[in-house]
């Protein structure tokens, strides 16, 4: 696994709505997976999440594809 199709993929569901790309993580020792975290408006992700899959499935490396709507945002109580 490279991280080029990850970064291409990325790219395009970018170009395809306007989503901001929040992380780009690769997992070294976890078998090359790795995954990118767009964010926006709902309509805008559901929008640029296929463009991204598209290309991660042409190069034979796609696992799964999830929108998550309303992802809670963990904080540390202190």
């Amino acid at each position: 696994m490279n991280v080029a199709p990850l970064i291409r993929a990325a790219d395009a569901g970018a170009k395809r709505a306007p989503v901001q790309l929040h992380e780009v993580r690769v997992a070294l020792a976890f078998g090359g997976k790795a995954f990118v975290t767009m964010i926006g408006d709902i309509a805008a992700v559901r929008t640029a999440v296929p463009a991204a899959r598209a290309v991660i499935a042409a190069a034979g490396m796609l696992v799964d594809a999830v929108v998550i709507a309303r992802p809670i945002r963990m904080s540390s109580a202190k």
